[in-house]
């Protein structure tokens, strides 16, 4: 058995345990060392010509952190590994604007130079604030390869010409472009003084300095200005593209080529394309055929999201008609759909590998089940998320599909709020998909029943009754951790009420 210790040294020890964890660390001799370098910047350029290559990134925050504006331009300029993530350090440090336009300088400096440095490696200048998170802390103690700094398309490359160097010398090659990566966001407002600068450079080094841009967002912006800023960017590293502007068919029809040119573009959302009460139909289908044309040169597209595009009624074939690839996701939102277009989507062969579906705002009430039940079985090996929130669907129609619903193995969400459906049609549904594994959340409506009245008044006791009973179902059929909850919007606000297991109310149901 130990011996008691004493209650004087018990807090002593306690005392003097906490007295530690309160101090900070010390600096480590690197950081004193960076900061002394730092001090004196003649002596800090002159040392980076023999500075071991793990010593660089701490010394590039430091000197970052400390605008040190000169000492960070011959760091680019020395930087001794094919990618410098500044992006993933401006993410941190929130950069003052002559901080980052001297680490442009410095790559400047260095794309004007016939002959590069000794130790020059760099072809990628990442200024993505998501990219690289760990590079920075990676190299306060851990050594790590410089080939998983580049993406791998730009470090095959590398690895191959590593291989060939000790062949026979031959011509002198041409010196390779610098890549910049960004991601871009395109609205109006306040002038965005870095992106003006970086624009500046690549136009004073066309052709040795490469801007790519893996994802672009544009808001309401003149087209003028969207076509100056494409004009500079590598359209062909454009992957995921969102247009979210209140534009005109035939400003569509002025954008379209540019998209054409985005051949390994993955992901795109277009929102908000109105027709003009001017324009003829002959001319709106020119604007048509010139945006649908463009998908017959998107070899990679995998999803597609359409939210309140005007033009779509009685023309969705002729979008599907020119999809070159089968898509994953497939989003067609507060959208005008005739059934015909129903019809042809469900016989499409580009959504037999659908994983995502949504057909939220789209009204079906008007429209035979056969299509949309075609549509489901049709997905129904590989369809993971299912959204028809707000069509309108009653349970004539819900009914119809269920047997469907039912054969889709993958299926892990399905939400279906906003559509007039009874209790009874509620309790088949679960019984339909209860031996669905993988359905792990059911986002439905409140059921008829709940309502007091014809304006949408809810009864919050009714609803409960009715959730616990579903919840009961869910407990005797042995899936007690499937998550079924209601929601629906409120007839004065449009917020939602949340139901599970208690209400989350909007503010229009709270006491005064």
């Amino acid at each position: 058995m130990w011996p008691k210790l004493p209650q004087v040294y018990l807090q002593d020890s306690f005392r003097s345990r906490f007295i530690r964890m309160s101090m900070p660390a010390p600096p480590r001799l690197l950081d004193l060392a960076g900061q002394s370098l730092l001090r004196d910047q003649a002596s800090a350029i002159a040392a980076l010509e023999v500075l071991p290559m793990e010593l660089f990134p701490p010394l590039f925050t430091a000197a970052f952190a400390g605008r040190h504006s000169e000492t960070l331009k011959a760091m680019v300029q020395a930087w001794p590994f094919a990618c410098l993530p500044l992006g993933a350090l401006m993410k941190e440090q929130r950069p003052h604007q002559e901080t980052f336009q001297a680490a442009l300088d410095g790559l400047d400096v260095l794309l004007a130079q016939e002959v590069r440095p000794r130790r020059w490696k760099l072809q990628v200048l990442d200024l993505r604030k998501n990219a690289h998170q760990d590079f920075w802390t990676v190299w306060s103690g851990t050594r790590a390869s410089m080939y998983s700094l580049l993406e791998p398309e730009v470090a095959q490359p590398m690895r191959k010409r590593r291989k060939v160097e000790g062949c026979k010398p031959g011509p002198k090659p041409p010196l390779a472009p610098v890549e910049v990566l960004i991601d871009l966001c395109l609205k109006e407002g306040t002038p965005d003084e870095s992106l003006a600068y970086l624009i500046q450079k690549v136009q004073q080094r066309k052709g040795l300095l490469r801007l790519c841009c893996k994802k672009l967002k544009i808001f309401a912006v003149p087209m003028q200005t969207i076509k100056k800023i494409l004009k500079i960017v590598q359209l062909d590293s454009i992957q995921d593209l969102e247009v979210n502007c209140t534009w005109k068919l035939s400003t569509l029809g002025k954008f379209a080529p540019h998209v054409g040119q985005m051949g390994n573009l993955r992901r795109l959302l277009l929102s908000h394309i109105h027709m003009s009460s001017h324009s003829t139909p002959a001319k709106e289908q020119q604007c048509v055929s010139q945006f649908t044309a463009q998908f017959l040169r998107l070899h990679h597209l995998e999803e597609l999201y359409l939210d309140s595009i005007s033009f779509l009624e009685d023309r969705l074939d002729q979008v599907l008609r020119c999809l070159k690839t089968p898509l994953e996701t497939l989003s067609i939102t507060n959208c005008l759909l005739s059934e015909s277009d129903l019809t042809h989507l469900s016989q499409h062969l580009n959504v037999s590998q659908l994983k995502d579906l949504g057909l939220s705002g789209v009204s079906l009430t008007n429209m035979s089940p056969g299509p949309l039940q075609v549509l489901i079985e049709r997905a129904s090996a590989t369809l993971q998320d299912l959204d028809l929130d707000e069509c309108g669907i009653m349970d004539s129609q819900f009914t119809v599909i269920l047997p469907a619903l039912g054969r889709c193995s993958q299926l892990t969400t399905f939400s279906f709020c906003g559509n007039p459906i009874s209790m009874a049609v509620l309790e088949n549904l679960l019984r339909h998909t209860i031996r669905l594994s993988k359905l792990s959340h059911v986002l439905y409506p409140a059921p008829l029943e709940s309502y007091e009245d014809a304006r949408g008044t809810l009864h919050l006791g009714r609803l409960a009754q009715l959730h616990a009973r579903l919840k009961q179902m869910l407990q005797e059929l042995g899936r007690p951790g499937m998550v079924w909850f209601s929601a629906n919007p409120c007839p004065h606000c449009g917020d939602r009420t949340f139901y599970d297991p208690e209400p989350i109310l909007c503010p229009c149901y709270m006491p005064a």
